[in-house]
């Protein structure tokens, strides 16, 4: 068998002017696959990424046509920085409940770009895709919850924003399927120079907990310092070779540890009330060449030079 894979696999490396197939052997993921090509020369560097979709995952994402949620006449389209940033800061401030009559987690991610860039980007960051919540996603929570396992596809608790649960979510797993970065992400109705933008929120589970206000009896508990995630979101995506820059804005509303807020599943947690936005691109930039845009400085990103 070893001889067989190894007669099968893509060559390397591949000569200027010569054309070569194969298969390239990779790890087993749900929902999708990167694999990245990298084509070098003397005096250059070509990077490609490539996304592929594996069928029978049970995404959120699967359950909304993106294409068609807003009909042309209610797109806003803007092109100046500083319109923008106003309209930042007049989004919602917390994601809510079904009926939109209680608030939940801060809204405190902003995202410019399209699904293949956004994707590619977290993807290459080693984030996984959540599972829909059904009998099967179910029953391997719980397996995980009794033994201390991890879940890389954990399914997420519903929230809303423009009367809709979550388009995308996304984690990022740790140890166990107590401990894990979680995001959310729902396509506004704004596009900025043309690119989608998306509204979202992050924080990071600190634990399962078994409770009577979800209908799967089960929930993560979150950690209170939510700006914790959302900074520490910032270094994780500006190794992603995706992220053209990112700057703050406000709009969440301040909650200091002294007066916290609580989320749906009572969960106190507090923040500095700026909401972090992200640009996206397909070409690959370094870490030295990601620019921060100087709206708003949070406390502990005063030594942030601007670009």
């Amino acid at each position: 068998m070893d001889d067989y894979f190894n007669d099968m696999e893509f060559p390397d490396p591949v000569y200027p002017n010569a054309t070569a197939s194969g298969f390239v052997y990779v790890n087993l993921d749900e929902r999708m696959k990167i694999v990245e090509v990298d084509l070098f020369s003397p005096g250059e560097v070509k990077s490609f990424t490539f996304i592929v979709r594996v069928p029978g995952f049970k995404a959120d994402i699967d359950l909304v046509d993106l294409d068609a949620l807003y009909p042309e006449e209610d797109i806003v389209h803007i092109d100046d920085l500083e319109d923008f940033r106003r309209e930042l800061e007049r989004l919602p401030c917390c994601t809510t409940n079904e009926d939109g009559g209680k608030n939940g987690d801060p809204l405190n991610l902003v995202f410019i770009g399209t699904r293949e860039d956004i994707g590619g980007a977290f993807v290459r960051r080693g984030w996984h895709p959540t599972e829909r919540i059904h009998s099967g996603s179910m029953w391997r929570t719980v397996s995980a919850f009794l033994t201390g396992s991890r879940y890389r596809y954990s399914p997420v608790s519903s929230l809303y924003v423009y009367g809709r649960q979550q388009d995308i979510a996304i984690q990022r797993i740790r140890s166990s399927i107590h401990m894990r970065n979680h995001l959310r992400l729902w396509l506004s109705p704004m596009r900025f120079q043309g690119k989608p933008v998306w509204v979202g929120q992050i924080s990071r589970d600190i634990g399962v907990i078994f409770t009577p206000k979800s209908w799967t009896l089960t929930t993560h508990k979150i950690d209170p310092d939510v700006d914790e995630a959302r900074n520490g979101l910032i270094g994780d995506l500006a190794y992603s070779q995706g992220l053209e820059k990112f700057g703050f804005v406000k709009g969440v509303g301040q909650a200091p540890r002294s007066e916290p807020r609580r989320n749906l599943m009572d969960d106190t947690y507090y923040t500095d009330g700026f909401r972090v936005v992200f640009w996206f691109e397909p070409k690959p930039r370094s870490l030295a060449d990601v620019k921060f845009v100087d709206w708003a400085r949070p406390r502990g990103v005063e030594l942030l030079e601007t670009k």
